[in-house]
């Protein structure tokens, strides 16, 4: 399945790669498209600026003719003191005119001529001032003063005209550039809107495709988890059965051969005594018979079947003390009901592989075994005081769920049949095996039915 999602992954990847690399190309030529639509509004600021200086000039001018007849006609201090202050505005204005036409040599030689005639027509205005003051009464002096000033400023005005009309032209010029740029600049952004929203189009197609497969392939693989399960449930009951078999067959084929052969060893031995071999062969049957009986009850008690998991345990946790030699202190309630035959089956399964675990791999002396009942639920724990189960292996069963030993793995999978949780804890010293299995409304009906 990861080979066949491998090329939709590759295409999600290359379509989200390609949506990137234009989005970003896009957003270069978005850049250089404002950029140039910056500039091209910076030169219409620039046009209006260069407009509002020629204004300046004007009004400086203006305000220097008005000061000087306000002087020449009230011969006020006032006046002449505006009058003096206003002359700087006139270069200042000019200056700063000059300064924004120097990217533009027609306006340059216009501003030059300006500058001439202004300069022509302060020094007039001095001359009128200067006579003011060396002869007050002259005023056909003043005449021709203001007649010679005549020309210069239809010259001032008619310059600071051309100079209006050439800006005006290039107002236009550059405002339809900047439309221009204008729309560029949004054909730009649509363009690379509707490419970037076509290209996560497609990675969003093939990314679902991907998703869709891969849903595919979970629900796929949590069938056959399920139908593992089942078939692990299966052969777990199959075991069970075969198990329960065995031992009847042991116990009422077998058995009844062996007690047999003993009661003919018996009868002979009564009407021929001997001490020799006959003897040694009586005893050695005896043993296979009590081997036999033993077997066939760890195959499958019958007192499961006929008292219950509280009986059952009792009598398993005696034989095992007597064969291992571990000391067992058991824990269970007093009046301990009938429990579902699943559960009491579970539960007895569970407590002969944690104690053939403490026999063969604990080296514990001793254990301790607990039976608690809830009304959800009812809880096993067996502990031991060996050597403890490696930190490694138990880290991996807590975090990852790796389950270490065929008798373990067995464990889990009854314990998960049932719907159940087995926990491994380390103590100190030794191990504790824990497991709940649930007694919900359901598994009471089929126990009620059973």
């Amino acid at each position: 399945m990861a080979q066949l999602a491998t090329p939709a992954r590759n295409k999600a990847l290359v379509a989200f790669a390609t949506a990137v690399m234009l989005l970003c190309l896009s957003g270069l030529a978005t850049y250089l498209s404002i950029a140039r639509l910056t500039n091209s509004e910076k030169w219409l600021v620039h046009t209006y600026e260069v407009q509002a200086a020629l204004g300046n000039v004007e009004s400086a001018a203006l305000d220097a003719e008005r000061d000087r007849g306000g002087y020449v006609i009230t011969d006020g201090a006032e006046a002449l003191h505006d009058f003096e202050a206003t002359l700087p505005k006139i270069y200042q204005a000019l200056q700063h005119l000059r300064e924004l036409t120097k990217d533009n040599a027609e306006q340059q030689e216009r501003c030059t001529r300006l500058e001439e005639i202004m300069a022509r027509r302060i020094a007039l205005f001095r001359d009128s001032v200067d006579l003011k003051k060396t002869d007050p009464q002259d005023q056909q002096g003043q005449s021709r003063i203001s007649s010679r000033a005549m020309p210069l400023v239809a010259q001032a005005t008619s310059t600071i005209q051309e100079m209006r009309d050439a800006e005006q032209e290039l107002l236009i010029a550059r405002a339809g550039v900047s439309r221009h740029r204008f729309t560029l600049a949004v054909i730009v952004l649509m363009v690379a809107f509707m490419l970037a929203l076509v290209m996560f189009s497609v990675h969003y197609r093939l990314l679902a495709s991907e998703l869709d497969a891969r849903e595919q392939a979970e629900d796929n693989l949590r069938e056959g988890e399920k139908s593992l399960r089942s078939l692990t449930g299966r052969l777990l009951q199959l075991q069970d059965e075969e198990r329960r078999r065995f031992s009847r067959e042991l116990h009422d084929s077998l058995g009844q051969y062996l007690a047999g052969v003993k009661m003919n060893l018996d009868m002979f031995s009564n009407s021929h005594p001997t001490d020799g071999p006959l003897s040694e062969a009586i005893e050695l049957l005896d043993q296979s018979i009590a081997e036999t009986r033993t077997i066939s009850h760890l195959l499958h008690p019958p007192l499961l079947d006929e008292a219950g998991f509280s009986s059952a345990a009792k009598w398993y946790l005696e034989g095992f003390a007597q064969r291992s030699g571990i000391a067992v202190q058991i824990d269970l309630p007093e009046k301990l009901e009938r429990l579902p035959r699943a559960i009491e089956l579970g539960l007895f399964r569970v407590l002969q592989e944690s104690l053939t675990n403490i026999h063969r791999h604990a080296g514990s002396s001793r254990a301790e075994v607990a039976l608690k009942v809830f009304p959800e639920k009812v809880v096993l724990q067996v502990r031991d005081y060996g050597k403890g189960i490696p930190p490694r292996l138990l880290e991996s069963f807590q975090t990852k769920g790796i389950i270490f030993g065929v008798g373990l793995a067995g464990m889990r999978e009854r314990v998960r049949e049932l719907g159940g949780r087995l926990e491994i804890q380390a103590t100190s010293p030794g191990s504790l095996v824990s497991v709940a299995l649930p007694l919900t409304e359901k598994v009471r009906a089929t126990h009620a039915a059973d």
